[in-house]
């Protein structure tokens, strides 16, 4: 019962927060093809790993445009959202924490073959947020957590970065937020040779800001690329 409480109150919260104006729409024109998807922005959402692809990953670039698409002139309401948070927190741990579970609780983990029926499909922060707004909740798989809490902890005033990872079972996407200092984290990772950085794995129910697997310092995962977001 207290833990359905706690997510009735967030949900409340959240709503309250994005019925603030919102600057600019996300994209809903997607092209009608079978595959590849392509956005309002020419980008394709069904591949990550193409020059043209969401998160423009090859052997020599990695720039996750997508982002692009909620922040600078195009920040809406999932920035929006970050920026409330800096208003209502003060405290910047406790404010971190906040937006961390937000996230993860209002966002439930959906592979994108079972939600789009598609292996790969991406979605831009503010098209989750305004799932979150219309429904009280959204679904997501891994880049979708990510894109979403590293846009909203950039309204939120912090500094935060996407990471691919890959382990020896495939790859994965996640969110780092620079917390230097942060004392619950159970490890620092390092960006561009600057350590503080801590993970950011809200697709798990139970897991805390900062939490990062075992895996993360063994031999079986690789943190392949960072990219802070500008």
């Amino acid at each position: 019962m207290k833990r359905k409480i706690v997510l009735i109150s967030i949900a409340v919260f959240w709503l309250t927060l994005i019925s603030l104006p919102v600057l600019a729409q996300s994209t809903r024109n997607f092209s009608e093809e079978d595959k590849p998807i392509y956005d309002d922005w020419n980008v394709c959402r069904t591949i990550a790993a193409a020059p043209d692809g969401y998160m423009k990953v090859s052997s020599t670039e990695f720039d996750p445009v997508i982002l692009g698409e909620s922040l600078g002139e195009n920040a809406s309401r999932a920035y929006q959202v970050g920026q409330t948070f800096a208003r209502e927190y003060p405290d910047t741990y406790q404010r971190a924490e906040k937006i961390f579970a937000c996230v993860r609780d209002l966002v439930n983990y959906t592979p994108d073959i079972d939600q789009f029926g598609r292996r790969e499909f991406a979605q831009n922060a503010d098209e989750l947020a305004t799932t979150v707004w219309e429904k009280g909740f959204a679904l997501g798989d891994c880049e979708d957590y990510a894109i979403l809490l590293a846009t909203m902890y950039k309204g939120a005033g912090y500094r935060s970065a996407i990471a691919v990872v890959k382990f020896k079972k495939g790859g994965h996407i996640a969110a780092l937020v620079y917390l230097p200092g942060y004392q619950k984290a159970n490890r620092f990772l390092t960006v561009d040779g600057e350590t503080g950085w801590v993970w950011a794995e809200a697709t798990g129910r139970n897991n805390d800001l900062g939490w990062a697997p075992e895996s993360c310092c063994e031999d079986n995962v690789k943190l392949l690329l960072t990219r802070e977001v500008e």
